[in-house]
């Protein structure tokens, strides 16, 4: 058999069994280092896996921070339209006191034998009006500051007119009251004027006699 026939029959048997002569310098070519490629890899996935961590966090506290204010602006919406329903009367309630304390003021007024059966009407009128705006305030929750002699003064609720020397009545207690005062909702609508009492002066002993 001659060498040409040689190098053809070992091409066909590299053709039936899918191999070739292998090329040293191509083998050398395409080996892989040895777990160098691997390691950068992994490294390079990690950094990012704690990145996009990282990221996730920061996105879930801001959904969480949102949420948050989201509640608490929806609370104090609640708050502000509650507010405007229960005070949204308060500026004609106040008009309405300066009526009341009028119409009490003509309910004090003294009648005498010998007035006349309309003047009794009139009375009878100013305490019916009383009683259907006591009705009203009720409805409204408005409710009366009153407070009594030796009360302590209250500077929430009282506002002192003047101030006089007193010795049945603590100092910074109520002495008499001017006007009564409102509350509506419990918030004050007008405060009561009081009197506020005083220690009073202890008078010195006179010493001129004995000096004498």
């Amino acid at each position: 058999m001659t060498e040409q026939d040689t190098d053809r029959k070992y091409v066909e048997e590299a053709a039936v069994t899918g191999t070739q002569n292998p090329d040293p310098l191509q083998e050398q070519d395409t080996e892989a280092p040895a777990g160098g490629g691997a390691d950068v890899d992994t490294t390079a996935m990690r950094e990012e896996l704690a990145q996009a961590r990282a990221e996730a966090e920061e996105h879930r506290d801001k959904y969480l921070r949102a949420v948050a204010e989201l509640e608490n602006s929806r609370r104090r919406a609640e708050n502000d339209l509650a507010n405007v329903r229960k005070f949204a009367i308060e500026g004609f309630a106040a008009e309405m006191l300066n009526v009341r304390d009028s119409l009490e003021l003509a309910r004090t007024v003294e009648i005498s034998a010998e007035d006349t059966a309309a003047v009794e009407k009139m009375k009878e009128g100013v305490e019916l009006t009383l009683r259907q705006m006591d009705s009203i305030f009720v409805k409204f929750q408005i409710e009366e500051v009153n407070p009594q002699a030796g009360d302590k003064l209250d500077p929430e609720r009282h506002q002192a007119m003047t101030i006089q020397e007193s010795s049945e009545v603590p100092p910074n207690h109520i002495l008499a009251v001017v006007q009564k005062g409102y509350l509506i909702h419990d918030r004050l609508l007008r405060p009561a004027m009081v009197i506020v009492a005083k220690a009073a002066l202890v008078a010195e002993p006179d010493t001129t006699a004995s000096e004498a």
